[in-house]
């Protein structure tokens, strides 16, 4: 017989999957905004009212610099994670 702890290792090695989907949904979640942010800057640009514009703009492009963190260094973090398989 084994105790809880064992089991639970042995239905769930790793926890990689889950993190990957999380990753996942808030990478989409960050492009939709960043798109959303785009055609806002670029509409209220086109209808002459750059007041809204050139802030939109740069908060997309802070968007933008956040998910290429998120892509450049989550995945080396979660491929060296320490997982003890017996």
């Amino acid at each position: 017989m084994s105790n809880f702890r064992e089991a639970q290792n042995q239905a769930h090695p790793n926890k990689t999957s889950t993190l990957m989907v999380a990753l996942i949904v808030v990478l989409i979640l960050n492009v939709s905004i960043q798109i959303w942010l785009l055609y806002t800057a670029l509409n209220n640009a086109l209808n002459e009212n750059v007041d809204i514009a050139f802030p939109a703009f740069l908060a997309s492009l802070g968007l933008f610099l956040v998910g290429f963190g998120w892509l450049y260094f989550m995945p080396g973090i979660i491929r060296n994670k320490k997982v003890k398989y017996r």
